[in-house]
């Protein structure tokens, strides 16, 4: 871990951002960093050499992956914590996460039918838009 991003954590930590360790392939894929705000949740990525592809940007998959994470995790939510799985995500990469850039991930209920859920999200890095998507999660009621 270099200087740069040790103060990156630090300034993170002191924004109320909270370091997630998560069994399974997120875990893998992380560390993932939370922060609440008024209207829910934000979820975040600090890109390090482990996320860059050989252009050294961070790779699409793990932008995906941060996406697809708020993407379910807002469906669970809206589900009353049922298991939600995607079944589509359709992605518009707008620009590239470099090393060190912090990129969060935003995501909301759009429509819910009887088993769907209809949702949009978003990455962004200093600002600026990366990654958005729209997806459709089944809601398996009754099962956690």
């Amino acid at each position: 871990m270099n200087d740069v991003h040790n103060e990156t954590r630090t300034r993170l930590l002191a924004e109320n951002w909270r370091m997630r360790e998560l069994p399974g392939f997120m875990g893998l894929a992380g560390p993932l960093w939370t922060r609440r705000e008024d209207a829910g949740w934000v979820y975040g990525l600090l890109c390090e050499a482990r996320h860059l592809n050989p252009a050294a940007r961070a790779h699409g998959g793990a932008l995906m992956t941060l996406l697809d994470h708020a993407i379910s995790t807002v469906a669970w939510e809206a589900s009353d914590r049922a298991a939600c799985v995607t079944l589509q995500m359709d992605t518009q990469f707008q620009g590239a996460v470099r090393e060190g850039q912090f990129a969060q991930a935003r995501a909301q209920v759009t429509h819910r039918t009887g088993s769907l859920i209809f949702l949009r999200g978003e990455v962004h890095a200093d600002e600026q838009p990366v990654l958005l998507a729209q997806a459709i999660l089944k809601v398996f009621p009754g099962a956690r």
